[in-house]
């Protein structure tokens, strides 16, 4: 694997926050591990927007392992956050499961046929699983365990003494004050607000305010289980804190340094956890970084918990070619575990790690994945044989593994758009795949379809699952005799010029020559005439063959690369639909 750089030379961008991390870090807590941070609330599916929430910090932590330094990357699940809204474009659920809205992620019942107890952790464990393939090392902290637990209980008891200070400086960013009425009845209105989920916010909420003032905490209603909820009195010396639930009316005592059914609102439990776990990295997304938003108001909040801010850089959003941005409460949007069905890990990596944070770019699920694959590929091959820029090299080097070792890749990558369009052409029959991947390059055959996977079968994924089928590839069963009669002297002339090289051009490289110069040869050009030799209608000429060989062979203008098609469809089956 190429040596990423382990100086302060700034050849890439994961290099120059791994320096600025440590510094920090030794600032803060010298001799300790370095401690960067991201945050998933398992809402419903974990999109590819939130994994930048992940890789960012993950790609800073895994370059300072490479340089000897112990590092902890926490993921904080927000499964304590309340279930907001129900998400679109999930099986089996319906508006029915509105009535959960406002319990605590992990009170939620899993969706219809989960083996998981519930909503949190039915979408947490997709995640989990993906990070696995993606080589993400990570500790995972569960805020309904750290919260049910009281490990939090001090720090809930100072935030609560500390309500006017923390409600002074969230005053300064509230545009306007609401009546006291209408601010309690701002719990139940919250269950029909619209939020985007990123950086571990399931909502920018910021307290509760009634008549008795300012709290910076929320309790669980103890009979309905829901945040709808309102501090009416807490005493700071015996801790009795009184609420009132306005979805069913219950109404509770409790003391607060021995209850553990709520919860810190967002923009204190966000700084909070800063404090409590010696964070210096943290990334947030665009949402969050604008005047008076969590990771704003979280730099002044931080310091009441005796904390300081994380380095955080502001990360850009993620598309999806052909999809607006993503929110995983519409539900509907591609997973990490889409992607990995129809990419190698290694690629998703490189598309985290090439780009800066506040970069913008865009996954592709349609015809840019071939694109896409042919660029890594050849960066690879300017890795190998040392012709790459140092920053390439150390996004290639970050891609392909991690301070632990690379990442499992496929022995004989083959080029994706190969190997998708034989997968398009042999419809799922392996033994053909072979014959033809082995045809490829005949002095290297495969010995087996296992050295090109599991690229292949990404590519195979790809075609099955997003390819619309007025694109796949359907061999014709008969001649189009019709066509062959109606050709003229020309046409029937390119066809024999083909047919007579097929057996000794029956290779990829060969049959890529050939095709390309039954045209020349035509024209009264050599076969291995360049195009700076050639008149400009050759181009023409060419692009005419190749829709006559297309219409003739599958009945359409285009097709896959006729090279590869004309190995899929084999030698025998090409001279009987070319009329030979």
């Amino acid at each position: 694997m190429p040596i990423v750089a382990q100086s302060t030379e700034t050849i890439d961008w994961v290099s120059r926050f791994a320096d600025e991390v440590i510094e920090e870090s030794e600032r803060r807590a010298p001799g300790k591990p370095v401690v960067v941070a991201s945050g998933l609330s398992p809402s419903g599916p974990i999109h590819l927007g939130n994994l930048r929430e992940v890789m960012t910090p993950h790609l800073v932590a895994d370059e300072i392992r490479r340089r000897g330094r112990q590092v902890r990357h926490l993921i904080s699940w927000d499964d304590y956050d309340r279930y907001r809204k129900v998400p679109a474009g999930i099986a089996g659920i319906d508006e029915s499961w509105a009535e959960h809205i406002g319990k605590p992620l992990t009170s939620v019942p899993a969706p219809k046929g989960s083996a998981h107890p519930n909503w949190a952790e039915h979408f947490k464990a997709a995640m989990v699983e993906s990070l696995a393939e993606l080589g993400v090392e990570f500790d995972g902290i569960s805020q309904t365990a750290q919260y049910t637990s009281g490990v939090y209980r001090e720090q809930i008891l100072h935030a609560m003494k500390h309500r006017n200070d923390i409600d002074a400086i969230l005053a300064q960013y509230r545009t306007k004050k609401a009546p006291a009425k209408k601010q309690q009845q701002k719990a139940v209105d919250e269950a029909e607000l619209e939020a985007e989920e990123g950086s571990g916010a399931a909502s920018e909420d910021d307290g509760s305010s009634g008549s008795a003032g300012y709290f910076p905490y929320k309790p669980y209603c103890g009979n309905c289980g829901k945040d709808l909820t309102t501090v009416t009195s807490y005493d700071d010396d015996t801790t009795e804190l009184s609420y009132t639930c306005n979805a069913c009316g219950f109404t509770e005592t409790v003391r607060l340094s021995e209850f553990n059914g709520g919860k810190l609102v967002w923009k204190v439990d966000w700084p909070m956890r800063w404090a409590y776990e010696g964070v210096i990295f943290e990334p947030s997304g665009v949402d969050h970084s604008s005047p008076g938003s969590s990771f704003q108001v979280g730099g002044q909040i931080v310091g009441i918990f005796g904390g300081k801010q994380p380095i955080g850089p502001m990360y850009a959003f993620v598309g999806i070619s052909g999809m607006a941005k993503m929110s995983s409460s519409r539900g509907g949007v591609p997973t990490p575990a889409d992607a990995l069905k129809i990419m190698e890990p290694q690629l998703l990596r490189w598309l985290y790690a090439r780009r800066r944070p506040n970069q913008s770019f865009k996954i592709a699920f349609d015809q840019e994945i071939q694109r896409l694959y042919d660029e890594w590929d050849k960066l690879a091959g300017k890795v190998s044989d040392g012709s790459s820029l140092p920053g390439d090299i150390a996004a290639y080097s970050r891609a392909v593994g991690t301070a632990a070792g690379e990442l499992p890749r496929t022995p004989r990558p083959l080029p994706y758009r190969t190997l998708a369009s034989v997968a398009d052409i042999t419809a799922g029959h392996q033994d053909q795949a072979l014959r033809i991947l082995s045809d490829l390059d005949p002095a290297n055959p495969l010995g087996s379809l296992g050295e090109a996977r599991p690229r292949y079968d990404k590519a195979e994924a790809w075609i099955n699952t997003h390819v619309p089928a007025d694109q796949r590839t359907i061999v014709r069963d008969e001649p189009d005799a019709e066509l062959l009669k109606s050709l003229d002297e020309s046409s029937q002339q390119s066809l024999r010029l083909l047919l007579e090289g097929l057996a000794d051009h029956w290779s990829l490289d060969g049959l890529t020559h050939l095709v390309y110069g039954v045209p020349k040869v035509q024209a009264g050009f050599s076969a291995d005439a360049t195009p700076k030799e050639l008149p400009p209608e050759i181009k023409t000429a060419q692009r005419s063959f190749f829709a006559l060989l297309y219409h003739l062979l599958v009945g359409r203008d285009t097709g896959p690369r006729l090279p590869t098609l004309l190995l899929a469809v084999g030698q025998d089956r090409v001279r009987a639909l070319l009329g030979e």
